[in-house]
């Protein structure tokens, strides 16, 4: 009676239905990193794909058009600057050109990616954040601070940098007594949820530089876990139990003892990557992706269906809501990477009607930053500015990242009386200071100007060599 009524629970993503693209639509002969380590590899947004690549001596990765798909012409150059593979890749949530990666050499690098496929290999990021002193497996943006990155080592250290001055802001030493698994912002960038080997999870403050919140064991299994923020603030884990199966448990901040839902899944031994909005399970070595939504009522996680293919994922990409395209009533877009290829899944949810469906699409965060790094840093939240996606989300044109590092010579020595004595020095050495700025900058001018030139005449080349071709 009162059972049988609520069988069928009602969910407009009851019908999810995950589908590779045609043959021609992928990436191919991309010679995909081999680094052991649970980084997704691949980073993905409106303008570009990229992926860690194998390299000889020093570490790389690739990026291509979004477009470009296809055979990769084995001479596409590469971002290659760090002198150890790179273990991690993060697109700049409010500049499609701007994308960061971690490295094996102890460093962050940001990268200003053009428009246009540059000729030779990109060797000069705009800026290098030094401050771990071991090699650094994860980096993520802030979602509405602009220039506000953080990165992970193997020093068991957070920092939090800000890109736009070079300067470290933040760094979270005391926190971590392990090596850290994973870290994830909550959706306005006030708190952070990381995991670690030694098996806590943690939620931190890291302007208070406060744990307000562990968990312990969550689930009781040794391998990793990894944790991710989900709607109202909720917490999304996935772990192993003590029979090696793999779980997934939601988890309440405020009731941190609890989990809301404990699940068991397989005994498939791979690292289950968590991707937020259904949420989606990607496990790396798995050939499969699984989805379920939370809701607010019981079991709370509900499974809605598997993708399954033939071949594991040594890698997963996963595009942000304004790079899909809601014509065809796309939800998610995964970007699989196999050993040599890259497979982009497209998720839809089938519908009769032309018309864009807003129930599928919610406004969704765009471009702007919400917040200067500078107005976070002193206790400012904001939650992202919002993009409605009825006429689909153009990409904006090329802006530059500009670094202005802080100047030593900028702090003037205060004004009073001279001492007698330094008359003569001061004197003169006040006009010949101003002439040596005077001339850098006259210098950084013309060096721009240079580089401007350098890369119209690399675009009229490339016009020139695709016009032939």
């Amino acid at each position: 009676p009162a059972m049988s009524r609520r069988v069928v629970r009602q969910s407009k993503f009851r019908h999810v239905f995950g589908q590779p693209v045609k043959a021609d639509q992928m990436y191919e002969d991309i010679r995909v990193s081999k680094v052991t380590c649970d980084s997704s590899f691949c980073a993905v947004n409106p303008k570009f794909v990229a992926i860690i690549v194998e390299s000889g001596g020093g570490g790389a990765f690739i990026v291509l058009p979004l477009a470009k798909t296809g055979r990769v012409d084995k001479n596409h150059p590469l971002v290659t600057g760090h002198t150890a593979p790179v273990l991690d890749i993060d697109w700049c949530p409010h500049n499609d050109n701007v994308i960061a990666s971690a490295s094996e050499d102890t460093t962050v690098m940001v990268w200003q990616i053009p428009d246009y496929v540059p000729v030779r290999n990109i060797t000069e990021p705009v800026v290098t954040l030094e401050g771990h002193s071991k090699r650094v497996s994860i980096i993520s943006w802030h979602p509405t601070a602009r220039n506000v990155l953080l990165s992970a080592g193997c020093d068991n250290l957070v920092i939090l940098w800000n890109v736009g001055t070079g300067e470290m802001l933040l760094a979270l030493d005391d926190m971590h007594t392990d090596l850290i698994y994973n870290v994830g912002w909550n959706r306005n960038g006030s708190l952070l949820v990381t995991t670690c080997k030694d098996k806590k999870v943690r939620v931190i403050d890291p302007r208070k530089q406060q744990i307000i919140a562990e968990k312990t064991k969550p689930h009781d299994g040794t391998r990793p876990i990894r944790a991710i923020f989900v709607a109202d603030g909720k917490i999304f884990t996935t772990g192993f139990s003590r029979m090696s199966e793999r779980q997934l448990g939601l988890w309440d901040l405020n009731h941190f003892e609890e989990p809301i839902a404990l699940q068991e899944m397989d005994t498939s031994n791979g690292v289950l990557l968590p991707f937020y909005d259904i949420v989606y399970l990607c496990g790396k070595g798995d050939s499969s992706i699984r989805y379920f939504e939370i809701t607010d009522e019981a079991p709370y996680v509900h499974y809605l269906n598997t993708y399954s293919s033939k071949e594991p994922q040594r890698g997963m990409g996963f595009m942000p809501k304004r790079g899909l395209d809601v014509s065809k009533c796309e939800i998610a877009r995964f970007f699989k990477l196999h050993e040599r290829k890259c497979e982009p899944i497209v998720m839809t949810v089938p519908r009769k009607s032309d018309l864009f469906q807003d129930d599928l699409y919610p406004d969704t965060p765009g471009p702007e930053p919400a917040l200067e790094a500078d107005e976070w840093l002193s206790g400012k939240d904001a939650e992202p500015i919002l993009i409605s996606l009825r006429d689909g989300y153009v990409p904006i044109k090329n802006r530059e990242l500009k670094v202005v590092k802080k100047n030593i010579l900028d702090s003037k020595p205060p004004p009073g009386p001279r001492r007698s004595h330094s008359t003569c020095d001061s004197d003169f050495f006040q006009p010949s200071l101003e002439e040596v700025l005077e001339e850098i900058r006259a210098l950084k001018e013309t060096v721009q100007a240079q580089e401007k030139r350098i890369s119209d005449l690399e675009n009229k080349l490339c016009q020139f060599t695709n016009g032939t071709d």
